[in-house]
């Protein structure tokens, strides 16, 4: 979807079609997030994760939006509602995001560039939204045809034409290659696939672990990973961003015991059951650590969680500092229910 927090908002509020809208926590006092912002405002150079008072720097008329998710996650299911028309092979990665395998297309059109445009169109209709699509033979490649041509967006890279396409990318717009990634590339004079590409694997392993073999790979047009319609969550928790930064241990113990019952539901919800708890500190100066310990046995319950948690922040050396934010989660599952009852992804977690 395109900027889709930013486009609902300005769906739903006609006020502030054609205006700069960022979406995330006000730029006032200690300030927040900018979650997403609307291609007027990222004109002015605002993106996502950038702290709000920079974007409110970078343009002094942008209209900051608290997130409603109860109206993304509609937006989101009615999008879905639309995919499973055409296929019933869907991966979603977030609200507004997803990998669809149209393989075997249910209403026989068979060609993807056609569905991509019904579906594209539908969603117009429907939502009032709009979308960008990429279409390969890959999910690597066809994540990053998506992003080519936003707004509104439609890209095809054929098979024959993969290997060339991915020697011509710049290293940045790589799926999965950040910022810090990025500019150590750079440093070592590798900007395009083609530099990527004339290193051997063994060089790539040793500079960048396993993300080297995968370089390696998808830089020749190797992606044989398959779409997940039923992929099994990796991890599940929650966290808060407080209003002013904690320097007391009983505000942070009850912050634990609120952040605790929220994944303890979300662990009920999905039938969960796991064996590392994990603990994150994010401190005033945005420098953050985590924490964690695995049991041998499956755990969900609040008690063990909660307790870890406040045990793992008893270990963290404050040095000092004030703490901004608070966070656990529970990793390493095996799912409690029977086999055919599979987890299916319905959503990301909340981001405020």
């Amino acid at each position: 979807m395109d900027a889709f927090y930013a486009s609902v908002e300005q769906r739903d509020n006609p006020e502030y079609r054609g205006k700069p809208i960022v979406v995330g926590g006000p730029p006032e006092g200690r300030g927040g997030v900018v979650s997403t912002a609307s291609y007027e405002a990222r004109k002015f150079g605002i993106r996502s994760a950038m702290p709000s008072k920079k974007a409110k720097q970078l343009c002094p008329d942008a209209i900051f939006v608290y997130p409603r998710f109860e109206a993304y996650k509609e937006a989101s299911r009615k999008i879905r509602e639309i995919f499973q028309r055409y296929t019933d092979l869907i991966e979603p990665l977030s609200l507004d995001e997803a990998f669809l395998d149209v393989t075997k297309d249910k209403l026989g059109i068979g060609s993807a560039m056609e569905i991509a445009t019904q579906i594209k169109q539908a969603i117009k209709n429907e939502t009032g939204l709009t979308a960008s699509a990429g279409v390969s033979s890959s999910k690597f490649v066809a994540k990053i045809c998506s992003d080519l041509q936003k707004p509104d967006g439609l890209t095809f890279i054929g098979p024959s034409k993969i290997e060339a396409f991915m020697e011509k990318l710049p290293i940045e717009r790589f799926f999965g290659v950040g910022k810090v990634t990025a500019d150590r590339m750079k440093k070592m004079g590798l900007h395009t696939g083609a530099d990527l590409k004339a290193m051997t694997e063994q060089d790539l392993i040793h500079y960048f672990g396993k993300a080297g073999r995968f370089f390696y790979k998808i830089v020749r047009g190797i992606d044989n990973r398959e779409v997940q319609p039923h992929r099994e969550h990796k991890s599940m928790g929650a966290e808060d961003t407080f209003s002013y930064d904690l320097s007391d241990i009983e505000e942070m113990y009850a912050m634990l015991e609120k952040i605790a019952g929220t994944v303890c539901k979300r662990l009920d919800k999905y039938e969960l059951k796991g064996r590392t708890v994990t603990l994150k500190v994010k401190f005033h100066d945005f420098k953050q650590i985590t924490r964690n310990h695995s049991f041998t046995h499956l755990l969900n319950d609040y008690d063990t969680i909660v307790n870890t948690a406040k045990d793992l922040l008893n270990n963290v050396n404050m040095h000092g500092k004030k703490v901004r934010l608070l966070g656990i989660s529970l990793s390493n599952f095996t799912e409690i229910h029977l086999p055919e009852k599979k987890i299916k992804r319905d959503g990301q977690l909340e981001l405020f």
